[in-house]
């Protein structure tokens, strides 16, 4: 798990080691990990996990790529856990500093444990209902919320709490625009109807419904 130059670092030729098998390769030849095996207490720690185990554990490090989490009963010396962005929330959030803290006590599902990353993935949203579920009804709706990001290609619109809908735009205006912020300012509010609720997706598709409030 350290990084070398070379395999002769760590390697001779008649040397005996543990590795785990990978997979095959075409010719028939065993593709192995020994990393998988360098640390046998972390390699059983992670081979008893299954997708959809429920763990608990406490928030080590946080980055703007993803969360670091000491899981309980991992090896000692070890953080074994890891939340990417994605699965923080369902809320739109722009750091995941917005959802969770160094030091806070966290319960999570497993994605995967992977023994040659060394590291267990978890997803804090997955034991979230989806907000969407509730808002499903709302297609065809005329509803008004806050501008939270624009993007070259449209705006993002809080239509409700963990709710966020796109608008296209070409749904703001007919003329010929090469920038939303040129029609609208981020926190503006803005009138637009419910065009489309895509659960499978988890996408909230919108429509122009009068223009912008600019009052």
């Amino acid at each position: 798990m350290r990084r070398i130059e070379h395999p002769s670092e760590l390697f001779e030729v008649g040397q005996e080691i543990d590795a785990e098998e990978v997979g095959r390769w075409r010719e028939g030849q065993l593709h192995l990990s020994a990393r998988a095996c360098e640390i046998p207490a972390l390699r059983s720690f992670l081979l008893a996990f299954e997708r959809g185990q429920v763990v608990t554990g406490t928030v080590s490090e946080v980055h703007n790529f993803g969360v670091f989490v000491h899981v309980d009963g991992e090896p000692e010396g070890l953080c074994t856990g890891f939340i990417r962005v994605p699965d923080l929330t369902w809320g739109w959030i722009n750091h995941p500093s917005e959802a969770v803290e160094a030091g806070q006590r966290i319960t999570a599902e497993v994605i995967i444990a992977e023994t040659r990353s060394g590291q267990v993935t978890l997803s804090l949203k997955a034991l979230q209902e989806d907000p969407l579920i509730r808002f499903a009804d709302q297609a065809g709706r005329i509803l008004t919320g806050p501008i939270t990001k624009i993007v070259p290609f449209g705006v993002f619109v809080q239509l409700a709490p963990d709710v966020v809908g796109f608008l296209h735009l070409s749904e703001l205006t007919d003329e010929p625009t090469e920038t939303p912020d040129q029609l609208v300012d981020e926190g503006q509010l803005i009138t637009v109807k419910v065009a489309e609720v895509d659960l499978q997706r988890h996408r909230v598709r919108l429509g122009a419904a009068g223009g912008a409030d600019r009052s």
